[in-house]
């Protein structure tokens, strides 16, 4: 061996000697002998979900219907521009508009499909799409001389409508019982109906349409039925308009029994509601949502306004997409019943209405996917349509199959050797994250419980997997006086079980009692409140509301785009827990138990790590991102539940999350000129705002009634520090004083930017965008400005990628910046 073998064999000795003598937090693998807990699914339901199609893929699937030509084929609509249809042993793209669809803003895309009464004759259909920087396009295809194929070639546009804003499409297209084509617009977007279109009768938006596709008139595209409720009205208003006063009406049927007119319209504060449409009849936004006076007027009238047959609140769920009413034959105990649902919290449910009134309204279902939409078979049959490319139909819950074993009392399961204590049963193993989802000041421990011997399926980066059986423990405390540890009493214990059958996970609240030595299985939502002395409270003390969610909205934030478990994930453990005696790093620890399914080794450094977002010493951004990953990304990421299309995620660069200097698509909270994030100004920021409101327009939305005081001040923190200009931010803005066209933000951009320009004295202007041959690709603005600042938004969703040139002129002045688009 020569010395330079010998002094390396020496090295490595050494290393893994030292790695001896460090310790982990945990030495073996103990069993799991005690803690048996089981989900069957939501037992309270009485329908329960069977996935069919599972052989076909689908992408972000938003509709499904049938031609009616007695073929028994079906024909599913995906988002991004195809429909495919399907039927035994057939499954292929009858239509392909990804060329033509815009499908970026996440309301956008192929939306509505409906096929002529007369199909089997005409071969006609109509779809709905938007296109281009935004447009609703409405258009009428042929099928070629396959059945299974469309003609893209036979396309005649309808209409077309003009979208402010890239929310509240609606992309409903259904014919009538009297042979003519409804259709359902949502009201322009925005928030708080801003473009007022809800009680605006000269335009389209807000509206259900009624058309004759069989006719033309004038130069449309299409007749007026003479019927229509504004026809000959000689104030303005629309003909083609049957009903107005609606927000987004997402998904609307007709029963094909009785002909009746069934719309999901969904809410914005508050209230999801569905309506049964009339002629003429308007259905009261913004002056109302649901039953209620829309916030925050108070008294508001309601003449001449048709109320909802049935509406929900928030708290059961966010987003309701409208279904139909079961005609089927299978299941005879559901035929009548309209079955609606709702994308965020996942619930179905069923209502029987007779002479005028609701007479039955109960939870049918659980899905185990966002509700996208539901769908309807040429025999009657409905299916539930998951936006993850899920499909899936009723099935009567079989009442022999193996119950759940969640016991009514926490004792009963096993949990704890010593209940007054808390303390874990052998097998169970404790662990923590290292940014905290805030939940108004609780103090929690978390354990997690797998049947013995599996594993976990290890990923750096995105979700593990578990084993069916697995159990994720988190218990609540609470200080009853500010500060005082050995005041501190346990509230809540929570249980997410993986079912033993399929990818879904259940989510379990236990309520315990004053002593503190049991706790009671709750079958829904709870509010407890507490006295929590406080020197620094008004009078020295402060009511505090612990919220105890639903096993329904524990899906809210469990969702399957999060992977449904959210803290137990590399960046989140790559970090140090004290184990007793032991402080170990837990990926360490977890992979020395041999918890993975692989070995991933010694060295922590190489995985992702989230920081502690209220300890100082990395950047505020990294902090900020950290707090918005715990707190947030869960809903906003791609294919999540939260609205504006955000993606929090901590590894999704800055510029993509959407966030700095975007104009909101939920509300601007009353304040002018606000963004999600104002680079610079907290005040006049949506996120920075919504977190410091405990009113309607709370985030987060669920389970919190205090402000985060510490994480508040990291995020105005860092959003002031976003408008400190760098040293080259501060040459480039080194421009003449008459005029000033600032940088572009973000650049590069995928999608929009904000581009900013000032002037020190009036004067006309125009701002231009040109590609590199110089054509003309958008005009912002023109004419005369008087001194001040203004900012336009470029949308670049027709355009490729590359370079693009933007052009402030005024007078005998120009500036030029330039803008790179990414996609």
């Amino acid at each position: 061996m020569t010395i330079t073998q010998l002094s390396a064999a020496i090295v490595v000795l050494g290393a893994a000697l030292a790695g001896a003598q460090e310790p982990y937090g945990l030495d073996t693998r103990v069993p799991n002998t005690s803690f048996h807990v089981h989900s069957a699914g939501y037992t309270l339901a009485d329908m329960e979900l069977r996935r069919v199609f599972s052989g076909s893929r689908f992408t972000r699937p938003v509709y499904l219907t049938h031609a009616g030509d007695g073929s028994g084929r079906v024909f599913v609509v995906e988002q991004p521009g195809t429909i495919r249809v399907l039927a035994e042993g057939l499954d292929q793209t009858f239509l392909d508009l990804r060329g033509k669809v815009n499908d970026g803003p996440n309301e956008a895309g192929l939306l509505g499909l409906a096929f002529h009464p007369h199909y089997a004759e005409n071969g006609r259909f109509y779809v709905y799409y938007t296109y281009g920087n935004l447009f609703s396009r409405f258009s009428e295809f042929r099928v070629s001389a396959d059945p299974d194929a469309a003609d893209p070639a036979s396309e005649r546009v309808l209409f077309e409508v003009q979208q402010p804003a890239g929310n509240h499409n609606g992309g409903q297209l259904a014919f009538g019982p009297d042979g003519y084509l409804y259709i359902g617009l949502g009201d322009g977007g925005g928030a708080d109906d801003q473009y007022r279109n809800g009680q605006n009768r000269k335009d389209l938006l807000g509206d259900i349409l009624r058309i004759d596709v069989d006719h033309t008139q004038g130069e449309l595209a299409y007749a007026i039925p003479a019927d229509n409720p504004l026809v000959g009205n000689g104030e303005g208003w629309r003909e083609e308009v049957w009903a107005w006063g609606l927000r987004n009406p997402w998904r609307f049927s007709f029963d094909r029994l009785t002909g009746h007119l069934w719309v999901g319209d969904v809410g914005q504060n508050k209230w999801e509601e569905v309506d049964l449409v009339e002629k003429g009849g308007n259905y009261g936004w913004n002056t109302m949502e649901g039953f209620h006076c829309f916030s925050p007027a108070v008294n508001c009238d309601t003449t001449g306004l048709k109320l909802p047959v049935v509406e929900y609140s928030h708290d059961e769920g966010k987003s309701i997409s409208g279904g139909f009413v079961y005609r089927g034959a299978r299941l005879i105990g559901l035929v009548g019943v309209y079955v609606y649902g709702d994308y965020v919290s996942q619930q179905i449910w069923g209502l029987r209405y007779a002479q005028g009134q609701v007479t039955e309204h109960r939870l049918l279902a659980l899905s185990p996917s966002p509700i996208a939409s539901f769908g309807e078979d040429e025999a009657g049959e409905v299916y539930v349509l998951g936006l993850d490319g899920r499909i899936y139909t009723f099935e009567e819950r079989d009442p022999a199959a193996p119950a759940g074993q969640v016991p009514e009392l926490l004792s009963k399961s096993g949990v704890f050797s010593d209940m007054k204590s808390q303390t874990p049963a052998p097998g169970l193993i404790p662990y923590g994250v290292n940014s905290q989802l805030w939940s108004d000041g609780a103090y929690k421990t978390r354990l997690l419980a797998l049947p013995d011997t599996t594993q976990i399926g290890f990923s750096p980066e995105g979700n593990w997997s578990f084993p069916p059986g697995a159990v994720l423990v988190k218990n609540f405390y609470l200080d009853l006086e500010q500060g005082k540890a050995q005041s501190r009493r346990i509230v809540e214990t929570r249980f997410l079980v993986k079912r033993d059958q399929g990818e879904e996970w259940d989510g379990f609240s236990y309520q315990w009692n004053e002593a503190g030595t049991e706790a009671t299985l709750l079958a829904g939502s709870a509010t407890q409140r507490f006295t929590v002395i406080d020197p620094a409270a008004p009078g020295g003390a402060y009511e505090h509301e612990h919220y105890f969610p639903s096993r329904a909205e524990c899906n809210i934030c469990h969702t399957e785009a999060a992977g449904h478990v959210l803290g137990v994930r590399t960046a989140q453990l790559n970090g140090t827990y004290n184990y007793g005696a032991v402080r170990d790093n837990q990926l360490r620890t977890l992979n020395h138990l041999r918890l993975f399914n692989e070995d991933i080794g010694q060295v922590q450094g190489s995985w992702p790590r989230l920081p502690d977002p209220l300890v100082a010493g990395q950047s505020l951004e990294v902090r900020a991102r950290a707090y918005l990953d715990a707190n947030c990304s869960h809903c906003h990421r791609p294919e999540g539940t939260g609205r504006g299309g955000l993606d929090l995620r901590f590894g999704t660069p800055l510029a993509a999350t959407h966030l700095i200097d975007a104009p909101p698509e939920v509300g601007d909270l009353g304040v002018k000129g606000a963004r999600l994030i104002r680079s610079g100004a907290p005040d006049s920021s949506v996120l920075y705002l919504r977190l410091l409101d405990l009113g309607r327009f709370r985030m987060p939305p669920l389970a919190s009634h205090r402000v985060d005081q510490e994480g508040a001040a990291l995020l105005r923190q860092w959003i002031e520090a976003l408008g400190q200009p760098t040293a080259v931010e501060a040459e480039e803005n080194a421009v003449p004083a008459a005029f000033v066209l600032q940088p572009n933000y973000p650049n590069p951009f995928n999608g929009s930017t904000l581009i900013r320009f000032a002037l020190a004295t009036p004067a006309r202007v125009r701002l231009e965008v040109f590609d590199l041959l110089g054509r003309r690709v958008a005009l912002l603005a023109e004419g005369r400005r008087e001194a001040g600042q203004y900012e336009a938004v470029f949308a670049s969703d027709a355009l490729a990628n590359g370079v693009y040139l933007c052009r402030l002129t005024g007078g005998t002045w120009s500036q030029t910046r330039k803008m790179v688009l990414t996609k």
